[in-house]
């Protein structure tokens, strides 16, 4: 595989490694928002929210849009969306793993 595209991986997924900005993804697959109603859901300081912003936005995973004093962020690529749903799978297909793997433990014990 050509280096560029696996070092444009690496960098993708360390702006995706960071729980605040896997949370930001998943409010912005649902629609575009401002820094106040990210902080607002988050329940966090617009600081700390327009920080991860800053890397998401460095990185190209989100865009900011200005609208008069307020910039609206979206995903700049829609399969972002897909892309958290994959990773959610994953997720399930582990913990159901481990879940039978504990009831098989139980069985033995």
């Amino acid at each position: 595989m050509n280096q560029s595209v696996q070092q444009f991986k690496a960098d993708f997924f360390k702006a995706l490694a960071h729980p605040m900005r896997i949370r930001i993804l998943e409010l912005l697959s649902e629609g575009n928002k401002n820094v106040n109603e990210l902080q607002s859901i988050l329940g966090s300081e617009g600081s700390a929210v327009s920080q991860q912003l800053a890397v998401l936005r460095s990185k190209n995973v989100v865009q900011g849009m200005k609208e008069g004093t307020t910039v609206t962020y979206s995903l700049r690529d829609p399969l972002i969306k897909d892309l958290l749903v994959v990773a959610k799978q994953i997720f399930d297909n582990h913990l159901v793993d481990a879940i039978s793997m504990l009831e098989d433990m139980r069985k033995d014990s």
